[in-house]
């Protein structure tokens, strides 16, 4: 039913902003930007794969928002979704 489809998103979006607080414990600290941009990659990859994306986050947490950007670029999913993946980045590198 629709009750249930929004019912379900909501939980998915939670799950998604509780896993974004957990990778980045000064998430709701970020420009709303980048708070963007990590829940969307988030959605996209769950959490332990975006956990992987060491070099992003210390990117991230130095506020080397074009760092964040090339280290995106250095990476599997940015080959495996080109389109989502480069809008990201450009959404990241405009922080800068």
């Amino acid at each position: 039913t629709e009750d249930r489809v929004i019912e379900a998103f909501n939980e998915d979006v939670e799950t998604v902003l509780s896993d974004c607080a957990i990778l980045y414990d000064d998430f709701d600290d970020l420009p709303e930007e980048a708070q963007l941009i990590i829940a969307n990659m988030m959605f996209n990859l769950g959490r332990p794969r975006l956990s992987k994306f060491k070099g992003m986050k210390a990117g991230v947490d130095s506020r080397d928002w074009n760092k964040a950007a090339d280290e995106m670029i250095d990476s599997a999913w940015y080959r495996q979704v080109p389109n989502r993946a480069e809008r990201l980045v450009n959404r990241m590198r405009a922080l800068a």
